[in-house]
């Protein structure tokens, strides 16, 4: 049965698609069966895969995960995943585009709104070791519908002093849906990101996460830098270990790949 891990953090540009673009595909490298599920409605990780979804929707008859998701809130039927899942060299995907929004809104009038994706990743669950889901920077019900079929989340916090304000209101939130809805949740670990060692502002980002969390919230080890090829490589439809596999950024995910392999 495959681990379903939730990448999550309200705020964004904290760098959620980039870590579940290239842990991803450290995972594969590292002989791992992955999904990527795209659960924004931006629908970056889907371009960051060198998915376009509206040239893929009008010449393949792409199905996006609004879709998938429509289809069990109004019909209780999960289509096949052949249908939806795009198998590609390395970690298949889930796609997203803007319609997810409009999913947001449907949830609301839905019942047992918060199982939805849930009950559509069990039924492919087993044909991965991971699947990773990037979720929206909101703490709406897209993000609590990712919360609720996760098994753990990972919580990128990018290391500037703004990106603190908000991590209380997601562990609280993490907190009460696991009390409430998912008892086995769990947070992986906060990663930090955009780090840079020659900065007082980097370090100090970094004690005050490891003093008022540490005790109880597991600090990856892993720091993932700054590099201009975090921009670069979804312009290519890549990951950055894809894209410069000998980059920093590269070499600190395949860091974070060993932390998660080695929980």
């Amino acid at each position: 049965m495959g681990k379903i891990i939730a990448i999550a953090n309200q705020k964004g540009g904290v760098g959620k698609t980039t870590t579940a673009s290239n842990l991803a595909d450290g995972l594969v490298q590292k002989g791992k069966k992955v999904l990527k599920v795209d659960m924004d409605p931006q629908g970056n990780l889907t371009m960051s895969s060198g998915i376009d979804t509206e040239i893929n929707d009008r010449q393949a008859g792409l199905i996006t995960l609004s879709e998938v998701m429509l289809e069990k809130m109004n019909n209780d039927r999960i289509p096949d995943n052949q249908e939806f899942i795009i198998k590609t060299e390395q970690a298949d995907i889930i796609p997203a585009d803007m319609s997810l929004s409009g999913v947001e809104l449907a949830l609301v009038n839905t019942m047992s709104r918060e199982y939805v994706l849930k009950e559509i990743l069990e039924s492919i669950r087993d044909l991965y070791d991971y699947i990773l889901v990037d979720c929206c920077p909101s703490l709406g019900m897209l993000t609590v519908n990712s919360l609720t079929a996760a098994d753990s989340v990972i919580i990128p916090v990018q290391a500037e002093f703004l990106s603190l304000k908000g991590l209380e209101l997601l562990v609280q939130t993490i907190a009460r849906i696991k009390r409430q809805i998912n008892k086995a949740l769990e947070i992986e670990g906060i990663l930090i990101t955009m780090f840079n060692r020659q900065t007082i502002l980097s370090r100090q980002i970094k004690e005050i996460l490891e003093k008022n969390y540490g005790c109880n919230i597991r600090i990856f080890q892993t720091l993932i830098p700054k590099s201009v090829k975090v921009a670069e490589a979804p312009i290519e439809g890549m990951s950055v270990l894809q894209y410069s596999p000998n980059n920093i950024v590269a070499h600190a995910y395949r860091g974070l790949t060993e932390e998660i392999l080695n929980v």
